[in-house]
């Protein structure tokens, strides 16, 4: 049985160490003033909500060590990186020891176009190795998390074929994620598999933990995108329903009107998914995935996720 608290204590410990063996000592005590300050009065929850941003959306500075020190200073608790290629990992894990800017996970870069469900085998063992890279280089910038697309449904693949095939790679993938402690994520995404796309806004979370249980490890858990959701359903009832299993969040906005928007200027009801996040007792990283920019820009994101996931 899974214990998500089990897990999140698994992924603070394992930044911590790295990052008091490295000396950023900065990264540590701004993690945890964030904590203080904005999470710990706020309807006496005090389960702290770390604040991050994906990398390709700072669009100032020229170097890596330039974008995480911006992003420091505005007040984001860390940032997510792209894998396989992407940044490079190793001015990532320099600039990051440097700045004191955690990196605490990656986004599987090629999980769309090689994916687990493909019908080839090929493409499959070409998917897994793309996850086997994506979660070393993760651990290798003191990351603790790979998020997954973990299966695209089309007109070649049915929902039973990406189900069982996704699967079997995923299996495949869990030795490697056990050793180096890191987490691989299931994306609620528009891939059209474990909901109907084109079906209505009351659909129910219930496939997609069927789904994470049935992989049945603690190394597998759900990176839950709420902005995602909204077409499909309440993303705070998704939320209640994948309680425990949820590790991480992505942060968007989406409207029938506004379609993908600001956080903030969909229809998302940023009040329940606060009082949801509280009812399971989430703690963790969030991540900001909305059109990013300038300083500025990076700023605004930052406030929009303080006011309506923090409601600070």
């Amino acid at each position: 049985m899974r214990r998500c608290p089990g897990r999140i204590k698994t992924m603070q410990s394992a930044n911590r160490r790295r990052f008091l063996a490295t000396g950023a000592l900065t990264a540590t005590a701004g993690i945890l003033r964030v904590s203080a300050d904005h999470h710990k009065g706020k309807g006496g929850q005090g389960h702290p909500i770390l604040l991050s941003l994906k990398c390709g959306m700072c669009g100032e500075g020229k170097t890596l060590e330039e974008k995480f020190t911006i992003l420091r200073d505005l007040g984001y608790d860390g940032v997510e990186l792209d894998s396989p290629g992407g940044q490079n990992k190793e001015e990532a894990r320099k600039a990051s020891e440097k700045v004191g800017l955690p990196t605490h996970g990656v986004v599987d870069s090629i999980h769309w176009g090689t994916t687990l469900s493909d019908p080839s085998a090929e493409v499959r063992e070409k998917g897994l190795q793309g996850l086997l890279t994506a979660i070393r280089e993760s651990d290798s910038v003191g990351g603790t998390s790979v998020l997954l697309v973990p299966a695209v449904v089309n007109a070649k693949v049915s929902e039973a074929q990406a189900w069982d095939r996704s699967i079997e790679q995923i299996r495949k993938a869990l030795p490697l994620a056990a050793r180096l402690g890191v987490h691989i994520l299931i994306e609620n995404v528009w891939n059209r598999f474990l909901y109907d796309h084109d079906g209505p806004n009351n659909q129910t979370a219930e496939k997609l933990v069927r789904y994470i249980d049935e992989i049945d490890s603690p190394w597998v858990g759900s990176y839950f995108d709420i902005g995602n959701h909204q077409k499909y359903g309440k993303p705070a009832e998704w939320i209640r329903t994948l309680g425990h299993r949820i590790v991480k969040l992505d942060v968007k906005d989406w409207g029938v009107k506004s379609g993908f928007s600001k956080i903030g200027a969909g229809d998302v009801d940023w009040p329940d998914v606060r009082k949801a996040l509280s009812e399971i007792r989430f703690t963790g990283w969030a991540t900001a995935e909305v059109g990013g920019g300038n300083r500025a820009r990076c700023a605004e994101v930052l406030a929009n996720m303080r006011k309506h996931l923090q409601g600070v």
